[in-house]
């Protein structure tokens, strides 16, 4: 079951996921003055109204790839996006990154305070799991238990935490290309890694070299991502991110760009783009809006 036609634009397609996934998010949330009310608002202004939406994008087209029906996927892109706003609320805190700008509007913590943004990010992490277990994802109720754990694993210190951390403490250090790779297979690829397989668990089950394939797909994606953020921070100015430019380089954090030259950043982004469709090339068209998706993320300009 797909959710527009299967020849259809991709920008099409992206939209009408993007906009279903919306929906959901606002149906997830807690209403706006559902007490505690100002906890429940700075949810709502973390998450909705905001964003591409990459991760449930990848969910919704792992689950495409699998025949996964879109009501399934709904939950688990919904659980992976809530995770990851909650890791924006957090990052964007003053004893993290200190940042004032997110999405092109100021972050939970400048719009609230401090106490309110770091409660909405934990909130919105417990409701995640909230989201992927209140109802059936997968037919076999072992496979859904599966998916919890790998949420849990790709958002804790063995994923996007413990990458962050390892941002935190290599500030104003210099990071050979194997460990700024792995910091960011932490950091930004864990969470991708996730959506995808969240997405591939809600439908037909997978051969093993199956789901190697898919997530060596993941992974690629997931680092390729973080080489155009790097060079998107070096090219792009702030109105167009919608987030502070040139914060990394001003706060002497590792980044590809500085590690690899402006040229070699884009060399690398398209080195990992060619590994990505190559993982998906026994799939077929059965891969289509992956490999636009793959696309997408390293062509995009914001």
């Amino acid at each position: 079951m797909t959710l527009i036609e299967s020849n259809a634009p991709f920008s099409d397609w992206m939209h009408a996921v993007q906009a279903r996934v919306e929906t959901v998010l606002d149906a997830l949330l807690p209403p706006a003055n559902q007490h505690p009310a100002r906890l429940h608002e700075a949810m709502r202004y973390a998450v909705l109204d905001g964003g591409k939406r990459v991760r449930p994008l990848l969910a919704f087209a792992a689950g495409e790839l699998v025949g996964a029906d879109p009501a399934r996927l709904d939950h688990a892109a919904g659980a992976v996006e809530m995770i990851h706003a909650y890791s924006l609320v957090h990052d964007d805190m003053p004893p993290m990154d200190n940042d004032v700008l997110r999405r092109g509007k100021p972050t939970v913590h400048v719009k609230y305070d401090e106490a309110t943004a770091l409660l909405a990010g934990d909130a919105l992490q417990t409701a995640a799991f909230d989201a992927l277990t209140a109802r059936p994802l997968a037919d076999d109720p072992v496979v859904q238990l599966g998916m919890v754990r790998t949420l849990a694993r790709a958002s804790g210190s063995h994923g996007m935490c413990g990458g962050q951390g390892i941002d935190l403490y290599s500030v104003g250090e210099t990071l050979t290309l194997p460990q700024l790779e792995l910091m960011h297979i932490l950091k930004t690829g864990a969470l991708i890694r996730a959506s995808v397989a969240l997405g591939a668990a809600c439908g037909t089950a997978l051969s093993d070299d199956e789901r190697t394939r898919l997530d060596h797909f993941a992974k690629c994606v997931g680092l390729a991502f973080q080489v155009v953020d790097d060079i998107l921070d070096e090219e792009a100015d702030t109105a167009t991110l919608g987030k502070t430019a040139g914060k990394d380089a001003a706060n002497h954090k590792p980044t590809y760009v500085a590690l690899l030259g402006l040229k070699g950043a884009k060399d690398k982004a398209a080195e990992l783009l060619a590994d990505a469709r190559a993982a998906l090339a026994p799939f077929g068209d059965r891969a289509l809006r992956l490999n636009q998706l793959a696309d997408f993320i390293v062509d995009r300009r914001f």
